[in-house]
């Protein structure tokens, strides 16, 4: 692995989660991070028990945190590794409190990267500046309890329904990460979970999988002209942080190496730190890489047998570039969708700038909205597209394919 010198932060050191280990209290300390998970084994077959075999202990010090349940697993316990930061060591918010836009819009730039977040006829953006040092907001949007989270490791913003088998559950840090991601727990059972994956990985709820939700990373100028009445995750998170600075200052530099990775062989494919969109539909896996929908601006494909579209627009900055987050270079924003509007299976096309469709001639923007010609006002369903590096999805869905250029 190459030098981790970029992760020390003002003689802070940066932990494996997701942000600086620990500042003055445990009340000061930071983020932990995220990427894809898979479950291993067989799903038909019971978790694993595992007593007395000691490749398959809990991780150290973990039983002394937690009461979960470690006889039952679904992971080899060595893939987990101590991110730095104990149990809460990055606090999670839980009684988040918002904004006006106007009242964000002080202290949040024009491409800043916040996660968009629509419920219930709500919508909520959630800063990264924010995200980037707490990882997880427990909150309820629209009637819907819901889980909102950022691996910074990993550059996975993921939303998850937080209702499971009937009981509300409230997540927060592990400090814990298998393969470089973000490993939660939930407070009712102690129960671990991947956070790329959505999966109960150890504890009474094994096996489990969380409801994935559509919450894509945006601009927040963009953000702003889409939903002109919604509300901001406020900076009054009840911890002092320096919000807008990047704990991560160079981490996505593409010829890093993972941070705390000790997992398969990236294939080559794509450079491991390369920026994807992954979408999974019908347990097919697919990776847009950025750079093609750079080049493009629009890609058409099928995914497990459904026809989507991706879409991609420039003026989202790097939340993990340099040290103020306002200042990181552009790598713009990926949404996806479905083609299939109103019985019809649409084809877009990129033309001076602008999204069209070929069959009416309309014209839509990133959040999948026409906004001229025949179908404007209409919008396409949205679809679960993980913004992740390659690294990290390709890790627990190696039979990814990656979408080239000349399939589109």
């Amino acid at each position: 692995m190459k030098s981790l010198g970029f992760l020390v932060i003002t003689g802070l050191l940066l932990t494996g989660c997701a942000g600086p280990a620990s500042l003055a209290s445990d009340e000061e300390s930071i983020p932990t991070g995220g990427a894809p998970s898979e479950v291993a084994g067989d799903p038909t077959q019971p978790p694993t028990a595992a007593p007395g075999d000691s490749l398959l202990f809990p991780p150290a010090g973990a039983a002394l945190e937690f009461t979960t349940d470690f006889s039952l697993h679904s992971v080899d316990y060595r893939e987990i590794l101590s991110g730095g930061p104990p149990k809460d060591g990055i606090p999670a918010i839980d009684e988040p409190s918002f904004v006006s836009l106007e009242q964000a819009d002080e202290w949040l730039a024009p491409n800043e990267p916040v996660i968009a977040f629509e419920a219930g006829g709500e919508a909520r953006a959630y800063p990264l500046q924010i995200l980037v040092w707490h990882e997880i907001v427990n909150d309820t949007v629209g009637g819907v309890p819901v889980l909102i989270t950022f691996c910074p490791l990993c550059n996975t913003a993921i939303a998850f329904e937080r209702t499971v088998e009937g009981l509300i559950l409230d997540f927060g840090t592990t400090g814990r990460l298998r393969y470089s991601n973000l490993i939660m727990y939930d407070r009712q059972t102690e129960t671990w979970w991947q956070q790329a994956s959505g999966e109960a990985i150890v504890g009474q709820m094994t096996r489990t999988q969380l409801k994935f939700l559509p919450a894509p990373i945006v601009a927040w100028q963009d953000f702003q002209a889409e939903f002109p009445a919604a509300r901001v995750l406020s900076q009054d998170t009840g911890f002092n942080r320096p919000y807008g600075e990047n704990p991560y200052r160079g981490y996505d530099d593409i010829n890093r190496s993972p941070f705390l990775y000790d997992g398969p062989e990236t294939p080559d494919q794509l450079p491991a730190m390369a920026r994807i969109l992954a979408v999974e539909l019908q347990g097919d896996s697919v990776a847009f890489a950025y750079d093609l929908l750079a080049e493009r601006g629009v890609v058409n494909a099928a995914v497990g047998g459904e026809p989507i579209v991706v879409m991609w627009q420039p003026g989202t900055a790097s939340a993990l570039d340099t040290g103020q987050i306002a200042q990181g270079r552009d790598v713009g924003a990926a949404t996806a969708y479905s083609r299939v509007s109103n019985g019809q299976v649409l084809t877009f096309v990129f033309i001076d700038g602008v999204i069209e469709d070929e069959q009416t001639g309309s014209s839509w923007n990133l959040f999948g909205l026409a906004f001229d010609g025949p179908l404007s006002g209409s919008r396409l369903e949205p679809v679960v597209g993980v913004n992740h590096f390659w690294f990290s999805w390709v890790a627990f869905k190696p039979e990814t394919r990656v979408h080239l250029a000349e399939s589109n």
